[in-house]
């Protein structure tokens, strides 16, 4: 299987508050994302020599988690100390683009990883909140130019917030009313919106009729179980079966996996997607490792990268 144009994606983070809040460790037991930092959490020497290596094995798009790393002109409170200023983010963002990446900013507005929005993640649906988001969507599409946006959206349940200090779960109208008011801050910037697949999984037949064809999904399996062994698993079925159905549905998608818990989930999930996904809207895969770059992780990064290699073989095979 042979697309000059296929996406072969790796989500690196920049910004890392999307988890606990600073100071809470509840359930922080995975490797590298404990609470959130007022201190940018970055290794600028081992950024540059990664992105390298990306782009030497053939990965020609890096989503970029924004967050607390920029320094927001018009929501300074936000930023950690130590951001990229405006000039520095964008000189960053060309050095990638020369490079041959095509660099798509991510700022997840799930109330399950919006630590990074501070106070105003406890605003909700208010005036200042949806402000905020579309000065902080503005700012990152001034810095990055992108034609793509990554809004995130995952994961935004009372499970997934029982660590938290505090959960908020957005529900039926109010969610669609927020997802497309950020759908729209995404497209008046000239910007395609991506996000995870979590809300399909769940509220299928509402997605169906309420998710508009110019999404770009990205359901996400991190597991190498595809057959007998999730008989009895509800949730790894649901997230199988989204891949197949989101391509009779016609959604264009992105999936994504990780070595987050299995070294070779990727190679699996390529060989998975081939046969079942209607290749006019697979526009590619994604790779992640959910840590930062930094020096006691880069081990993580080196078995993400062998991994994505493998992968692509797999890939020209089919």
């Amino acid at each position: 299987m042979q697309n000059d144009k296929f996406i072969w994606a790796h989500l690196l983070h920049l910004g890392s508050n999307m988890w606990n809040e600073e100071g809470n460790t509840r359930g922080r037991t995975h490797r590298s994302t404990p609470c959130a930092s007022n201190v940018l959490r970055f290794d600028r020497e081992l950024w540059h020599s990664h992105t390298k290596e990306l782009r030497k094995i053939g990965v020609n798009t890096l989503i970029i988690d924004v967050a607390e790393s920029l320094l927001y002109k018009s929501h300074p409170e936000i930023s950690a100390e130590g951001a990229l200023t405006h000039e520095e983010m964008s000189a960053e963002v060309q050095r990638l683009k020369d490079m041959g990446f095509e660099v798509i900013p991510k700022l997840n507005f799930s109330t399950a990883h919006d630590i990074w929005l501070k106070d105003y993640s406890r605003m909700i649906s208010t005036p200042i909140y949806y402000q905020v988001c579309r000065d902080v969507i503005e700012e990152v599409a001034e810095v990055f130019k992108p034609n793509h946006f990554h809004l995130g959206m995952d994961e935004e349940t009372m499970g997934n917030q029982r660590n938290q200090m505090i959960a908020i779960v957005r529900q039926h109208e109010l969610w669609w009313h927020d997802f497309y008011y950020l759908v729209e801050c995404v497209e008046r910037v000239g910007a395609r919106p991506w996000i995870w697949a979590d809300y399909f999984w769940s509220h299928p037949e509402e997605c169906i009729e309420k998710m508009p064809k110019s999404v770009v999904m990205c359901g996400w399996y991190y597991w190498k179980c595809f057959g007998e062994e999730i008989k009895n698993s509800k949730e790894l079925q649901t997230m199988l079966a989204g891949f197949e159905r989101l391509s009779k549905l016609g959604y264009d998608q992105v999936p994504t996996a990780s070595v987050w818990a299995e070294p070779d989930n990727l190679e699996e999930l390529v060989g998975y997607c081939a046969e079942r996904i209607d290749p006019t809207h697979w526009l590619g895969m994604m790779q992640t490792t959910w840590e930062r770059i930094d020096k006691d992780w880069m081990h993580i990064h080196k078995t993400a990268i062998n991994s994505i290699k493998n992968a692509m073989k797999i890939y020209e095979e089919k």
